[in-house]
């Protein structure tokens, strides 16, 4: 299948100026790491065919997590510099062949759906193009001592971002004269493709895509965040199932080997379910029988984690971010422990978070009512949820 165009995401540096911890790429913000974040924004755009990652070679249990139930290639290995990564994720992409390319810094995750769509016209109009911004403050020149030796005219002047977008042939071409030169020194992709005689425009910047460097961006970017995520909800989901014939049941995603099966819509996750209509309660969007109602066929067998997915989505349709989710089995049997983990991060693979934010608990109703006579299991579950301040005006 031919791709029209592809992005590239680069993560392989450390970013020590961040600060003490882990790279700043896998740091979180309102509760998602800054590259599952950049990740998403470029493997959801309709546009982008394919995501090719790049990464640093420690970091593959990381990229795991941050990646998880996200639409990407297989991350590749970058270099020493910055220029050695980008060539890197052009050589993974080159049996894929692309028209065009746009190479990203994960650490601008704010960077919009807009600001990628422009990207690909002015790519497609000019063959090279990068976003930017004007100055705004007044630029000088200082020695090192800190003496100001001039001041320049900032009217022609502007601030570079990503992402950079090129004709794909072009600038893999560009980077291999470089790297057959010798030369590792380009501070970004325009800076090669001039140098390799590619003429490079410009197309507006946004002034929210800033990139996190120091501990400071981070605080202001969270700063940023929970203020644009100031509507706080939360929504409650109830399920339960009978026990048929079988051999095991399906409890938030996992297979459990049991003396019979749980009836019911779908695979009768009741787990699954809970959770789904705890996110929809969140949204005040109906609940998983509106949705998937269970007299249509197609929905007999399905897996459920499609529906916790299909909810999640809904939430960020809307500019959402889920904060957490609460569950609670209620059963005589199966018992839940030897399997909460695996449930845990189950349920978080397939909602897009960190198995921290899901919680996986499980009690016995003492042998009362029909819990209690071991004729079902029922779940009960939470969901805490953050939308913009005005989202639903």
């Amino acid at each position: 299948m031919l791709v029209h165009v592809a992005a590239i995401v680069l993560a392989a540096g450390r970013g020590s100026r961040a600060g003490e911890g882990s790279p700043k790429q896998y740091r979180r913000l309102a509760g998602e790491s800054v590259l599952r974040t950049a990740l998403r924004l470029f493997a959801d755009h309709t546009e982008i065919g394919l995501v090719q990652p790049v990464i640093h070679p420690d970091d593959g249990a990381s990229f795991a997590e941050a990646a998880a139930g996200i639409d990407v290639l297989p991350p590749v290995f970058g270099g020493a510099t910055r220029q050695d990564s980008v060539h890197a994720g052009l050589q993974g992409l080159e049996r894929k062949s692309p028209a065009i390319v746009l190479v990203h810094d994960a650490a601008r995750p704010f960077a919009s759906r807009g600001l990628i769509t422009r990207a690909i016209a002015a790519a497609e109009s000019s063959g090279a193009a990068i976003p930017g911004l004007p100055m705004v403050d007044s630029i000088k020149v200082v020695d090192a001592t800190g003496r100001i030796t001039a001041t320049l005219d900032r009217d022609p002047l502007r601030s570079v971002q990503t992402p950079q977008a090129f004709r794909y042939e072009a600038l893999l071409a560009a980077h291999r004269r470089a790297q057959a030169a010798d030369r590792h020194d380009f501070i970004d992709d325009a800076a090669v493709a001039e140098w390799a005689g590619i003429t490079v425009t410009m197309f507006e910047g946004e002034r929210d895509n800033l990139k996190l460097t120091t501990a400071d961006d981070f605080a202001r970017a969270e700063a940023t965040l929970t203020m644009k995520l100031a509507d706080l909800r939360t929504g409650s989901g109830f399920d339960v199932h009978a026990f048929g014939e079988g051999d095991h049941v399906m409890l938030g995603g996992v297979r459990i080997p049991h003396t019979r099966a749980l009836i019911g819509h779908s695979d009768a996750d009741v787990v699954l379910h809970a959770l789904t209509d705890a996110v929809l309660g969140a949204l005040a969007d109906g609940d998983i029988g509106q949705h998937f109602p269970p007299s249509e066929a197609r929905w007999r067998g399905a897996s459920s984690d499609q529906f916790l997915a299909f909810a999640v989505e809904r939430l960020r349709a809307r500019g959402g971010r889920l904060s957490s989710l609460d569950v609670t089995v209620m059963c005589e049997a199966p018992r839940i422990a030897p399997y909460r983990q695996s449930m845990r991060a189950r349920i978080g693979a397939i909602a897009g978070v960190s198995a921290s934010r899901v919680a996986v608990k499980a009690t016995t109703t003492e042998q009362l009512g029909f819990l209690g006579r071991g004729e079902g299991i029922a779940a009960s579950a939470t969901a805490t949820i953050r939308l913009p301040e005005g989202s639903d005006d």
